[in-house]
């Protein structure tokens, strides 16, 4: 771990020259969170979801619910933003504002928290009342499957630590979260429609919504089953429920619910027997291939925090 934090305290200060620079105002005064985002262009995303989710002013000023009066906040660079397609303010445009604030809320604590009282194994809650979780991946740190990649960046009302990767926590298990994305609470395009079907019509509805049952789950997009050959959700809702059945169960993983960060395998058993292959870890992700596949699939949405497990959304059916 040492070799962390001496990396990260080089990041660290040369990040903190660098918002010395952006403006003399601030060589005199500890800028605000939110001020940090304005002031320094690699947050210029984060700064406009924090405008249009309404927590601008929130992170301007100091912390009501802490007796510091301090946030925590692990912040998402521009980098981070647009691996999920949003670029700008005008890309935000794509998400529900009540998702969007969430989201942000997701990546706030209470109180302040300096990178030496960060350990893997650890936890912090979120401001949602959530938990993430701190995972060690070689000389890396992760807060679930987000890489930190600069600590300990002081403000007026608090502590920033720079992150790789939007972290997505929905606060509900895995058949409710499969819906928010069906019903237009997260992307104003609904993007899971056929999944959600097919977990309806093969009855495996009250398994992946037992919150005593925790797994990893690879979750196709409308797209990847358009590509297996469902032309329509109809197809999918008049398929064979065993088959259904077959298929979704080579999507999930019994293993408690890892983050991408946490896979160090090769390879996974399904909760339907068989085998999930995968590639190297790169950048925050992986491909899986099914047995039936030729080509693997790529994570589309990875590490997303369900209560009863992580769905990792992907762009390919995985054939048993």
């Amino acid at each position: 771990m040492k070799n962390i934090h001496i990396k990260i305290s080089v990041l660290a200060l040369a990040f903190l020259s660098s918002l010395v620079s952006c403006d003399n105002d601030y060589e005199s005064e500890t800028p605000s969170i939110a001020s940090i985002a304005v002031t320094n262009s690699a947050f210029s995303t984060l700064e406009a979801a924090a405008i249009q989710g309404g927590v601008a002013v929130v992170l301007s000023n100091s912390n009501p619910n802490d007796p510091s009066g301090k946030y925590t906040v692990f912040a998402p660079t521009n980098d981070a933003f647009a691996k999920l397609g949003l670029v700008d303010a005008g890309s935000l445009g794509v998400l529900q504002n009540s998702f969007l604030t969430n989201t942000l809320l997701y990546h706030v604590s209470n109180g302040n928290l300096l990178a030496n009282q960060i350990s893997a194994g650890a936890s912090s809650t979120s401001a949602l009342g959530i938990d993430r979780r701190f995972i060690a991946r070689g000389n890396d740190l992760y807060i679930n499957g987000s890489k930190i990649i600069i600590t300990n960046v002081n403000a007026s009302n608090g502590i920033v630590h720079a992150i790789d990767k939007v972290m997505l926590g929905t606060g509900v298990n895995i058949v409710e979260s499969a819906l928010l994305l069906n019903d237009a609470k997260v992307f104003k395009t609904p993007e899971l429609t056929f999944l959600v079907q097919a977990v309806i019509t093969s009855g495996l509805a009250p398994v992946l919504a037992d919150e005593n049952n925790t797994f990893t789950i690879f979750a196709p997009t409308d797209a990847a089953f358009k590509a297996a050959g469902f032309n329509t959700v109809q197809d999918v809702a008049n398929a064979d429920p065993a088959v259904l059945q077959q298929v979704l169960l080579n999507h999930a993983i019994a293993d408690g619910g890892t983050f991408t960060c946490e896979q160090t395998s090769t390879s996974a058993t399904t909760a339907g027997g068989n085998t999930l292959t995968y590639s190297p870890f790169q950048n925050g992700v992986f491909t899986i291939l099914g047995n039936g596949n030729t080509v693997p699939a790529n994570m589309v949405i990875p590490d997303i925090q369900c209560s009863n497990g992580v769905v990792h959304i992907i762009d390919r059916v995985l054939l048993p």
